[in-house]
């Protein structure tokens, strides 16, 4: 998963990249308005985490654009405006939930896990295929009942296709939801991730789709 990150205060941004990251996520970071906009004039992300007292454009101008534009990402205000008149003009600009700073990590954390489940129609926390089970929260992931120990790109890789699993993910896809700015990736390094997956999973639960990309197996 892949989101960005809209805030123009250091202290504040730095734990929040660090949590998102040491969650698994890819995440981007914008220090201004206009900064935001040119990054989701992208359409890569699949949360924005909004500021509202942003530098060079407000951020409820910013979410009212880009909800004009057809942006349909889940958009998690951070403020410190706390008046029931900011919360609505966020809330009707577009923004689908409003957290008042100072805030708890671990509740950010948990609410980032609950827009995201929103986002695919998933209600339970866990996510199941078959006979895979990945918990996004403990970062566990059993096969038949056995745990399985994946590196951090492998289980983000494994998460994005779990989430949507009717889904055909081309590469490139792949690389926006596992890579954030700056990162570099090989040519090869998705069809890498993917081969060192299937060893551990068995080579049947991820499919090649040729000339297009990556699924899961189809369950019975």
């Amino acid at each position: 998963m892949r989101m960005l990150l809209v805030e123009d205060d250091e202290m504040i941004g730095e734990p929040i990249m660090e949590t998102m990251r040491r969650a698994g996520y890819a995440i981007d970071w914008a220090r201004d308005g206009r900064e935001a906009e040119l990054s989701l004039d992208h359409d890569v992300y699949d949360l924005v985490l909004l500021d509202l007292g942003l530098p060079k454009a407000d951020g409820v101008d910013v979410l009212n654009r880009y909800r004009r534009r057809g942006g349909s990402a889940p958009v998690l205000i951070l403020t410190a405006r706390d008046a029931v008149e900011d919360r609505i003009a966020g809330l009707d600009a577009g923004a689908d939930d409003y957290l008042v700073k100072p805030f708890d990590l671990d509740e950010l954390a948990a609410r980032v896990r609950a827009l995201l489940r929103r986002r695919t129609g998933q209600t339970s926390p866990l996510y199941t295929h078959g006979d895979l089970t990945l918990d996004p929260v403990s970062h566990e992931v059993t096969l038949r009942d056995e745990p399985l120990s994946l590196l951090p790109r492998e289980f983000s890789l494994l998460q994005a296709l779990i989430e949507e699993p009717r889904r055909v993910f081309t590469r490139s896809e792949l690389e926006e939801k596992l890579y954030g700015w700056g990162e570099e990736v090989g040519s090869n390094t998705i069809e890498v991730h993917v081969s060192y997956l299937r060893r551990k999973l068995g080579a049947e639960h991820i499919v090649t789709v040729r000339g297009v990309g990556y699924r899961l197996k189809r369950c019975e």
